[in-house]
């Protein structure tokens, strides 16, 4: 696993804007019509994404920053606003515990936004995110290999889904998490597709683009297991296109090395090319993906 420096200002976000990548998505789609993952309920298509997480200018600036992997960045906008408000500590603390999972780095930060999230949280909704964000943390440091924190990481999904209405807001992201611990911790993957398609359902009930983009590559990633090329190429493609339409740069190469692996053999060669060009761009961010551009597909 590579430990190299990512991109950390506004200066390095401006610098990687421009490389946007090519667009694999529609010469690789089936041409049969695949309305969403098998036995999920029908979805359309995602449409042209809208503006992430509001108009508001703070909010389109923590999203530029962290959709180019400048996560210290963001973060720091959102700080003086973290204290003393639940809201704002909890999305601090997504996005350190989101740097964890990109970079392998950062703990004791994530852990220290978490325990501000935690003491501040005044409702359900608020704790059952705090806890949804504690147990995405204790999975990354498990599956990346610094510690093994998989009861911890179970303990607190199953808190927040205690505290999670099923209607809530934070259910899908939920579900989707809970998804990733039955495929990469418990090697269940019957329970990890029945994770991933509440997770799909809901975040196409709720516009939740970028989730989307995470719930069709991991049902993607599924069916190419079983052997569902079709399906597979189709999800990672919708995986692909959302990523570009977001601009989540960061997000970008690890997709497009996932599409690689359902593409033929030249489209392939081509994708994983492009994927290893924005991962070199991006400073060797996600940390996994240099394995995965020579192995197995990674566990996030």
């Amino acid at each position: 696993m590579a430990d190299t420096a990512m991109p950390g200002s506004a200066d390095s976000a401006d610098s990687v804007s421009s490389a946007d990548p090519v667009d694999f998505t529609d010469q690789l789609r089936s041409t049969a019509p695949v309305p969403g993952p098998a036995s999920a309920p029908e979805v359309p298509e995602v449409p042209p994404v809208r503006g992430f997480e509001g108009d508001d200018p703070l909010d389109r600036a923590v999203w530029r920053l962290r959709s180019r992997g400048c996560w210290d960045d963001a973060a720091a906008l959102l700080e003086p606003h973290s204290v003393g408000h639940a809201s704002a500590a909890l999305r601090r603390a997504a996005l350190l515990v989101e740097r964890c999972m990109f970079t392998a780095t950062g703990w004791a930060e994530a852990e220290d936004a978490l325990r501000n999230a935690e003491a501040l949280a005044g409702d359900d909704d608020e704790r059952g995110g705090a806890a949804c964000e504690r147990g995405h943390l204790a999975y990354a440091a498990t599956v990346l290999g610094v510690r093994d924190r998989a009861d911890e990481a179970r303990s607190a999904l199953g808190r927040a889904a205690a505290l999670l209405a099923p209607a809530a807001a934070g259910r899908p992201l939920l579900d989707f998490r809970r998804g990733l611990m039955a495929e990469h911790v418990a090697d269940s993957p019957d329970a990890a597709r029945a994770a991933y398609r509440r997770a799909h359902a809901g975040a196409t009930a709720q516009g939740d683009a970028l989730l989307l983009s995470f719930t069709w590559r991991h049902l993607a990633g599924l069916a190419l297991r079983d052997g569902e090329l079709t399906e597979a190429r189709h999800g990672f493609a919708e995986s692909l296109r959302i990523r570009e339409e977001l601009g989540f740069l960061v997000g970008t190469a690890p997709a497009l090395a996932a599409l690689a692996d359902a593409a033929p053999e030249g489209d392939a060669d081509r994708l994983r090319a492009e994927a290893a060009r924005l991962f070199r761009l991006m400073g060797g961010v996600p940390t996994w993906l240099a394995d995965h551009l020579t192995a197995a597909p990674a566990a996030t």
